[in-house]
């Protein structure tokens, strides 16, 4: 089933100034605001879902946020770009004393398929523990990219949203390298039909049911076997398997960087590029200057 936000609110004195931009990816939906709010505008907003809140840029008065009606201010950063992680079920209560203009990004988030996906169990605390008004660069960078695609949905490759995504989702949860109970992993025929299949199908979009089906096992089981066989995540051995056939066009085709990104499914050759560094170290066009020679 689609994931779809599950959120109520309640607003006085908040009007939205644009048509709502949001895109959908596998595990999550951002929905993009511009609003303009009156002195003593206030809202209350509860998701069903865990969300991230953005605040992108604002002018007037400064945007009061607290968990309840007669709760005190959470403190946090008065800087004017900050974020909110907002836990499942917690109601949240913004206020404005004057007035002001506001643009913001909700990214509401499907952690089953999220954990699924990564192959991680999320911390239940962290999920559970919300952090108003804090500072990240890291984060908001990765936000106001997600941003710009909500304004602009045809001018990347859906992979792209889908990268940031996780990649924020990742260091929301700072998520990272550590030592886990191993679980079964899958079994020889089972890992060989997967590997083969992205092999093959790996310059478009893979869709984790369609790994999971070909093991005859839940998406999540699949996820933590498929990890405890290889040490990687499904979605990274897929893109591991991109970057491998990008290496053999670079080599064995005359092609330019612009035609190898758009025929290996990447936004453009900067998006190749950043993720070639990220994975080799290198850029594409070093690579293959030095494997050509």
């Amino acid at each position: 089933m689609t994931f779809q936000p599950r959120m109520t609110s309640h607003r006085e004195g908040i009007t939205v100034l644009e048509d709502l931009r949001w895109r959908r990816w596998n595990g999550a939906v951002a929905d993009l605001w511009h609003a303009a709010c009156d002195a003593g505008a206030h809202g209350e907003y509860v998701s069903q879902d865990a969300r991230l809140f953005v605040l992108l840029e604002h002018t007037g008065s400064d945007l009061e946020l607290k968990l309840g009606p007669s709760s005190r201010e959470v403190p946090g950063a008065k800087a004017p770009q900050h974020l909110s992680f907002v836990p499942a079920h917690m109601p949240l209560w913004s206020r404005m004393d004057g007035p002001m203009t506001l643009r913001h990004l909700d990214i509401h988030f499907d952690v089953t398929t999220l954990a699924t996906r990564l192959g991680e169990d999320l911390d239940a605390g962290r999920l559970a523990t919300p952090r108003l008004r804090f500072t990240n660069a890291r984060i908001l960078g990765l936000a106001q990219l997600i941003a710009a695609a909500c304004e602009d949905p045809d001018s990347h490759h859906e992979l792209y949203g889908d990268a940031l995504m996780l990649a924020l989702f990742i260091d929301l949860m700072q998520l990272g390298r550590t030592t886990r109970r191993k679980r079964g992993a899958l079994a020889p025929w089972q890992l060989r039909r997967v590997t083969d299949f992205i092999e093959a199908n790996c310059l478009r979009s893979i869709r984790l049911q369609e790994l999971a089906d070909l093991t005859e096992l839940s998406q999540s089981y699949f996820s933590h076997a498929f990890k405890a066989a290889t040490g990687l995540a499904p979605y990274q051995w897929h893109m591991k398997a991109r970057i491998e056939k990008v290496q053999d066009m670079l080599v064995d085709a005359d092609m330019p960087l612009t035609e190898i990104a758009a025929a290996a499914g990447f936004a453009d050759q900067a998006h190749l590029t950043r993720v070639f560094r990220r994975t080799l170290g290198e850029t594409p066009g070093a690579w293959r200057r030095a494997n050509r020679a």
